[in-house]
């Protein structure tokens, strides 16, 4: 469902958390060889709306009036919100083995042996706070139907690049950087090297 957030947007009193600079994430990772990311894309819905304050968030359908009963995707200070309850409840983990950054949370390790145990915390974290996590295993449904010869040879394509594509990686901090820039009259371009 899409709700067109704007109007209350423009009349919220914005809330400032801060957001972590990108260097000051990567400075984290130093020295780490090991990742896995978590994304709470139906994270918003774990905060509930503040009581007497879901007629703000009212909206029509053909049918009846609804409002919200959970933070949802669109009002203004919801990523704000979010990242800081995260925070909180990974507190004990951020700077350790954990980066968050709105609805994703990095876990990354110095080893396997580490990450193994790294890797479950988080989640015991957000258990204890009450946060519900419905966990969908992966997979892929092609409806026969549709798939024909020429959908089978694009997701093979794509297969192909994804396996050969370049892999971005953390730069080597103990040797010097070296940035290259251009431009022009209609781009500018960097690359670190």
């Amino acid at each position: 469902m899409c709700i067109d957030s704007r109007l209350i947007n423009n009349i919220t009193v914005r809330y400032k958390h801060p957001i972590p600079h990108l260097d000051y994430l990567l400075d984290e990772l130093h020295g780490s060889k090991i990742f896995s990311k978590i994304d709470l894309r139906t994270g918003y819905h774990q905060i509930r709306m503040r009581k007497g304050n879901e007629w703000k968030t009212t909206f029509k359908t053909k049918f009846d009036l609804y409002e919200w009963l959970v933070m949802l995707f669109g009002l203004t200070n919801a990523p704000n919100t979010f990242m800081r309850l995260m925070n909180h409840v990974l507190r004990s983990l951020i700077s350790k083995c954990v980066v968050v950054y709105f609805d994703d949370i990095l876990i990354y390790s110095i080893s396997v042996n580490d990450h193994i145990l790294h890797k479950n915390e988080p989640f015991a974290l957000m258990k204890l706070s009450s946060l519900v996590m419905l966990l969908a295993p992966m997979e892929l449904k092609v409806d026969k139907e549709k798939w024909e010869e020429s959908q089978e040879r694009a997701f093979q394509a794509l297969k192909d690049r994804v396996a050969h594509a370049l892999i971005l990686a953390l730069p080597n901090f103990t040797k010097p950087f070296g940035l290259e820039c251009d431009a022009s009259n209609a781009y500018i371009g960097a690359i670190l090297l």
